[in-house]
């Protein structure tokens, strides 16, 4: 798995955080705890506060702004903070801190615990691209070919039909899946438009290079497709789409 040199031990203080940057330019933040070193995203989940600023204690990190709180071991939410913290693979050797990213289709909604052989497969077909700020992705009316997992940065979407078009006023986490109007019959143009906010990396993937790959997995195909109406259903209302 890739990984990247982000710093060096002796850059982080005892049971202290050093705020890095990984590849891509992503931001995320080393934490010491005793003797074993972690990496979380650097921003908040909740208003993109940066938790370099926050409070630690070794073992819970809380946001100054709105004092959501995670274990530092887990990412997981604690007290009032409603969504956990993306994680990454830390390893250590010597002085160096080295962190990889996990497979971001493995880590979404929709292609998350699915068969190894399957997820493999798709991994192999994903094509990885990065994303200026502000590059437009799409735009509405464009072909709606392939779908798109985000591995790590922001986008945007603007959502409508015909003349009716609003700000969706939601962001995505890594592993989420967008543009899925690919997998779906019938639906060949965009209906939303989407750019990046920051640099990004994603992964695009053809709908039906996709489809035809579930079709030989019956019961991944229908978990994927199960999951693909939960977020039509979620995201295809009056407050938002993608």
């Amino acid at each position: 798995m890739p990984r990247k040199l982000v710093c060096r031990k002796s850059d982080v203080p005892q049971n202290g955080l050093k705020e890095c940057e990984g590849e891509a330019g992503l931001k995320l933040l080393v934490a010491n705890s005793g003797d074993e070193y972690f990496a979380v995203q650097a921003i908040c989940p909740h208003q993109e506060v940066p938790l370099c600023e926050g409070m630690y204690d070794g073992t819970v990190l809380t946001c100054h702004q709105h004092l959501w709180q995670w274990d530092i071991r887990t990412g997981a939410p604690m007290g009032i903070a409603e969504a956990p913290l993306e994680r990454y693979e830390v390893t250590v050797e010597g002085d160096a801190i080295y962190v990889g990213a996990q497979n971001a289709l493995g880590v979404g909604e929709l292609f998350g615990g699915l068969a190894a052989g399957t997820l493999e497969a798709l991994t192999r077909l994903a094509r990885r691209e990065e994303l200026a700020a502000g590059a437009a992705l799409y735009r509405m009316g464009d072909p709606a070919e392939d779908f798109f997992v985000l591995e790590s940065g922001r986008v945007e979407f603007q959502i409508g039909r015909d003349a009716r078009v609003d700000p969706a006023g939601f962001m995505l986490k890594k592993g989420e899946v967008f543009g899925w109007a690919a997998l779906l019959e019938n639906h060949p143009q965009r209906i939303a438009s989407a750019r990046a906010m920051e640099n990004s990396v994603l992964l695009r993937l053809n709908g039906k290079q996709a489809l035809k790959l579930l079709e030989s997995d019956p019961a991944s195909g229908y978990v994927v497709m199960r999951r693909l109406s939960g977020l039509i259903a979620r995201f295809l209302t009056p407050a938002g789409a993608k």
